[in-house]
């Protein structure tokens, strides 16, 4: 039986800290971010960096330090501090309509880009201008799931850590090697003297992906770069690209959003790449 809540005021100074990391400055000066839900919570209690835990903090109701025992339990051996709260304290904190119980505080995860190219990456996906943070998270959970081995964020992309895009990776955040604040030109002089092919994901793209593809040319290491949501990539960032690619639509639908062309994208490289890997 788990014990009644320790924190019972919003004004508590460790309650105060941790709403505070819901805005930018705050997130950025601490270098901690919030992530909600059992599921982030899981995997940022079971994930560390450099032989540090990622998971610092974490605040649980009652109710759900019962319900997910085993998430409590990982994080009391990560070393996290668990303060069991009230559900006005949670609610305070959180930046969700429906809380769900559990709010940690967690260590910046990004990796220097330098040590993404020092690892030759095959698969990467660069967001450049991306501002609304779902889609970046949403973007990155895709990126994960296609199995790539890295995602860069460009300077004039939206924060990583933002709450609505750790909440739509969710839990993409802690598999794999994300790099923030990378101008672009930097990110694709790089990528290229790294080897990879610079692909611009465009609806107005000169190049097929079917044709891309029966063509054999997504089997070697690619990065592809994703734009805007509004108004997609600018002219001098696809000059950047070996080549600006659209995906076809086949259908009477106007256009993709930016996730479902990305993972449309990235898919489309991974299979390319796993025919092309050497057979045991």
């Amino acid at each position: 039986m788990v014990a009644g809540p320790e924190l019972i005021s919003p004004k508590s100074s460790r309650v105060a800290a941790a709403r505070r990391l819901g805005k930018r400055n705050f997130r950025t000066k601490e270098r901690l971010f919030l992530a909600e839900g059992p599921q982030a919570v899981r995997e940022a209690a079971g994930h560390s960096s450099a032989g540090e835990a990622t998971l610092v903090e974490l605040f649980a109701t009652v109710e759900a330090a019962e319900r997910y025992a085993g998430i409590i339990d990982a994080a009391h051996k990560a070393g996290a501090r668990v303060q069991l709260a009230d559900e006005t304290v949670i609610a305070d904190i959180s930046t969700t309509v429906t809380p769900q119980g559990l709010v940690g505080v967690c260590r910046f995860l990004d990796t220097p880009f330098e040590q993404i190219l020092a690892a030759q990456p095959r698969l990467v996906a660069v967001l450049a201008h991306v501002r609304d943070p779902g889609n970046a998270g949403t973007v990155l959970r895709c990126a994960d799931a296609a199995g790539a081995d890295a995602v860069v964020l460009t300077d004039a992309s939206v924060d990583l850590y933002n709450p609505k895009s750790v909440r739509a990776s969710v839990g993409s955040h802690f598999h794999l090697p994300v790099a923030v604040g990378v101008p672009v030109e930097q990110a694709v002089q790089g990528l290229k003297d790294a080897g990879v092919r610079i692909v611009a994901a465009d609806g107005a793209g000169e190049d097929d992906l079917d044709d891309e593809l029966d063509k054999g040319t997504m089997g070697g290491p690619t990065a592809w770069i994703f734009g805007n949501e509004a108004w997609g990539l600018p002219e001098e960032t696809r000059a950047l690209a070996d080549a600006v690619v659209r995906v076809p639509i086949h259908g009477k639908a106007e256009s993709l959003n930016l996730a479902t062309a990305a993972a449309v994208c990235l898919y489309a490289s991974a299979r390319a790449q796993r025919r092309n890997a050497p057979r045991p």
